[in-house]
């Protein structure tokens, strides 16, 4: 299955969360996209509320549904909660901590940045966003790449980095200390449902 490129307001609005993070999809139209959104009252069934719960998080974190069903696997072969491993897992991809740390807007554009040969890990170019880290992992920038316009931009609007990574703007440099904590995850997401999805 291919990456979807198509319109990510419209998915946004579709399963009411900001895939974003900006929160501007929702402000104006917080309601379904097309002729009867805003109008539509239809009961959903369990099976619709685990679908919608796992297509929040995969658009979330943008990963098409074969890499998304792996990393469900690779978590079920872990110790601890499934569902809480499996998100876990989602938060330590390259891609991603690339967003958490600040150097990019969103996940679209962190992605790009490790696709086009920006990033390092532990000093070394990965230009694999799908690349899983392990705890004590270096993150940092190229040398030729430190003076992207989107990554200054993206680092001053930057005033968050989670516990679970450090962050030297100065070195512009990240370490990824250990896997997060539930308290840490998307707090809108219903991990139990995408784990029951899956167990059908």
């Amino acid at each position: 299955m291919a990456r979807y490129t198509g319109s990510t307001w419209k998915v946004s609005r579709r399963l009411g969360i900001s895939l974003s993070g900006t929160g501007k999809e929702l402000s104006k139209r917080p309601y379904a996209p097309g002729q009867h959104g805003p109008t539509q009252r239809k009961k959903i069934s369990e099976y619709g509320l685990q679908l919608q719960e796992k297509q929040k998080l995969r658009f979330m974190y943008g990963v098409n549904e074969r890499q998304f069903r792996r990393i469900f696997n690779d978590a079920g072969k872990m110790p601890g909660i499934h569902g809480e491993n499996f998100m876990a897992l989602l938060e330590a991809r390259l891609d991603n901590v690339v967003y958490r740390l600040g150097l990019a807007r969103t996940r679209r554009a962190s992605r790009q940045l490790v696709n086009h040969g920006h990033i390092t890990v532990n000093g070394k170019r990965v230009d694999i966003a799908s690349y899983r880290l392990s705890a004590g992992d270096v993150i940092g920038v190229r040398e030729k790449s430190r003076n992207l316009d989107v990554l200054k931009e993206a680092i001053e609007v930057n005033n968050f980095v989670p516990d679970f990574l450090t962050f030297d703007e100065n070195k512009l440099e990240g370490t990824f200390t250990r896997l997060p904590e539930r308290s840490e995850l998307p707090a809108e997401i219903t991990e139990q449902l995408i784990v029951e999805y899956y167990s059908r």
